[in-house]
């Protein structure tokens, strides 16, 4: 079956033998559908041709590959902000054409208004709506441990605060579908790694979908119980890292196993149609 996904499994530090094999994604819990995409933006190189792939509700996936690659613009895609030139992406079994009220997009760049506070920024998109939600918005002021700080202009605070107030403001909403392109990456490592915990464990918790983009091998082991690893384009057949355990801590050998199969997998001199 074309534009299946392969499943990765490594032997050693992977360069002795990368072990393929097709894996057939049940249809019964299915969230996003990718069906035989192109892409390629104006005059530019082609970047996805006849891309498949399929994930659950609820599952998380980090994706992950040297710059260029194709990471953020997959990302667009599954938000709506830009359109494959052939084949079609359905979130829920319908077909994606724009933005979708329930995705939530996430940026490194936070996004925050300098002018508004921590609070009116969280509000945002519900005034955008023409919804009042005052108890809804000082839930998750709470909850992301930035209620002390509703008040202040994001100037005036950390960038993990900053950061916090974004994902707020994308939760408020009650999305299902969580899209991250690479959030932590401008931040110091004990707010990065206290921030993927936060992820994980609101992940969890409220049955979301998330999708994150990173260059962090680390990273994308912790989060991604699903990890699709994007080479050289064009992009054919997806290459699927399945870690379905979720790590009990930082040192857990299962996560570090994962690392290592990663790190081989990526200095693989790749010449498979993928």
């Amino acid at each position: 079956m074309d534009g299946c996904p392969f499943m990765v499994e490594a032997e050693g530090n992977c360069k002795a033998r990368v072990l393929l094999r097709r894996v057939h994604t049940s249809r019964v819990r299915e969230m996003i559908e990718v069906d035989a995409i192109s892409f390629s933006y104006a005059r530019g190189p082609s970047l996805f041709e006849d891309f498949s792939l399929h994930l659950e509700r609820g599952e998380s996936m980090a994706i992950i590959g040297p710059s260029g690659c194709g990471k953020t613009t997959f990302l667009y895609l599954l938000a709506g902000l830009v359109r494959p030139t052939r084949g079609e992406i359905r979130i829920d079994g319908k077909r994606i054409e724009g933005p979708r009220e329930r995705t939530a997009l996430i940026l490194q760049e936070f996004g925050l208004l300098p002018w508004r506070t921590v609070r009116q920024n969280v509000e945002l998109g519900l005034r955008i709506r023409g919804v009042r939600g005052d108890s809804a918005c000082a839930l998750w002021l709470r909850r992301l441990g930035i209620e002390e700080v509703a008040e202040s202009y994001p100037q005036q605070i950390s960038g993990g605060q900053r950061q916090r107030t974004a994902i707020a403001r994308a939760l408020v909403l009650r999305p299902d579908l969580l899209l991250m392109d690479e959030p932590f990456s401008s931040l110091d490592a004990p707010t990065r790694e206290s921030l993927q915990d936060l992820t994980v464990e609101l992940q969890r918790e409220e049955g979301l979908t998330v999708i994150l983009v990173t260059h962090t091998i680390e990273e994308a082991a912790f989060i991604g119980r699903r990890i699709l690893l994007l080479l050289r384009p064009p992009h054919r057949k997806p290459i699927m890292i399945e870690n379905p355990k979720i790590p009990e801590g930082r040192s857990d050998e299962g996560l570090l196993e994962v690392c290592r199969k990663l790190r081989g997998l990526m200095e693989v001199p790749w010449s498979l149609d993928v």
